[in-house]
């Protein structure tokens, strides 16, 4: 028995003839094919109300593309969508004015919109769209997709968009933490790529100064089997576990290079005090106590500041800039040296103190020293040293930059 929802007379020539409203039933099953419980789910969230503003439909494929691992979908799948999408004329989803979603093309229209796409593979990819909820098959009593009009109202069978207004904040948020992932992963690639470059060139640096040593060997090999790996997609976790592996060679790389030159400047101070009368012992032993006392406290605000040393042995970045040693006023033996030559050399470059301010917080006063040095040495080709060390502090401050690769284009230059 039908239910009627209300009637109304027309006036023929005397006939009275009574048109009746049937209410318009909602099919949850589809035709001729077998139901389950994830597919109850999803139309349990198309009979909500639907929002007042609607979703763009362009926008919703472009959010859902972006997350569509997450919902298990490939390339082929948001390509099915993105034709099924295109055969709904208004290019707002739902809203007051929204009207039905069901879309009814053939699949004859659908595989024409695909270049030709087989049916059977159109039919797969739309059997996965089902089941991950992006669409509902609203199909009519004999299976077919059409729609017809009964007393000014439309009646549509076939698929329903209506889940990609439902669930577009689900989209957003998805895409939205695959984006800073990918970011993430992007952004530690670059800084295993950094050490693993560090490291290779220290392993050949210290081969050449500590030859008695087999760890060079090793660290050469880890720099060269993690080139390898890198041409793989990595994963996040792997990443993380090169960059501590990598943390730990650079740190033990750099205890062995720095104390060969502390000891063999002590040597040398001690064979040079034989031939000094007490007094003078007594007054360099004075200065190297306050020295210690020096050093240490640098030690110490170094620890306070929490910014690490460059990995780079300061012999190394000596060899590498002479210039500097025109301007330090005697020998540097020490990164606290370093760091004051450079605050001398500063305005000398014509670089602002707020340029060097802001390169120190970035990179710290060891590292921006290290870069100001071989800025000097290319002095004549920088046509803005100021701009150029903000441009360097900019891209430490996210994390990509290292001063190992202007250290070693330097050696490579003075080699050739």
């Amino acid at each position: 028995m039908a239910i009627i929802r209300k009637s109304k007379v027309i006036r023929g020539t005397g006939i009275f003839v009574f048109v009746k409203h049937i209410m318009e039933y909602t099919p949850v099953t589809p035709f001729r094919r077998t139901i389950d419980a994830v597919l109850l789910k999803h139309q349990q969230t198309a009979n909500r109300d639907m929002p007042e503003n609607g979703v763009n439909k362009w926008e919703a494929l472009r959010e859902l593309s972006a997350a569509r691992v997450a919902f298990g979908l490939t390339d082929r799948d948001m390509t099915v969508l993105q034709a099924l999408i295109s055969f709904y004329p208004s290019p707002v989803l739902g809203g007051k004015d929204g009207g039905n979603l069901v879309i009814h093309p053939s699949n004859r229209a659908i595989c024409e919109r695909l270049n030709g796409m087989p049916c059977s593979t159109m039919r797969r990819r739309i059997s996965n769209l089902v089941q991950a909820g992006l669409l509902i098959r609203r199909d009519s009593p004999n299976g077919k997709r059409y729609a017809r009009r009964c007393t000014g109202e439309k009646i549509a069978y076939g698929f329903d968009l209506s889940p990609l207004v439902f669930r577009f904040r689900e989209f957003c948020d998805a895409a939205e933490h695959i984006r800073a992932t990918e970011q993430r992963v992007k952004r530690l690639r670059e800084t295993v790529s950094l050490m693993r470059r560090d490291l290779a060139a220290l392993a050949a640096y210290g081969e050449q100064i500590r030859p008695d040593l087999t760890i060079w060997d090793a660290f050469a090999d880890k720099a060269a089997l993690t080139a390898r790996a890198l041409r793989r997609k990595l994963s996040e976790e792997e990443l993380l576990s090169l960059q501590q592996a990598f943390h730990l060679a650079l740190t033990k790389a750099r205890e062995i290079l720095e104390p060969a030159e502390t000891d063999e400047t002590g040597t040398s101070v001690a064979e040079n005090e034989q031939h000094h009368q007490n007094s003078q012992k007594e007054i360099k032993d004075s200065e190297q106590e306050a020295e210690t006392e020096e050093k240490q406290k640098i030690r110490q605000l170094a620890s306070v500041t929490n910014h690490r040393f460059p990995n780079l042995p300061l012999a190394l970045v000596l060899s590498a800039c002479p210039e500097l040693r025109t301007y330090s006023g005697g020998e540097i033996r020490h990164w606290h040296e370093l760091v004051r030559t450079a605050d001398l050399l500063r305005p000398m470059m014509g670089i602002s103190p707020s340029a060097w301010e802001e390169a120190k917080r970035a990179m710290g006063p060891e590292e921006a020293s290290v870069v100001l040095a071989a800025m000097l040495e290319r002095f004549s080709t920088i046509k803005n040293p100021g701009g150029y060390l903000r441009c360097l502090s900019g891209k430490a401050a996210t994390g990509v930059f290292s001063c190992s690769p202007m250290i070693m284009a330097l050696l490579r230059r003075e080699a050739a």
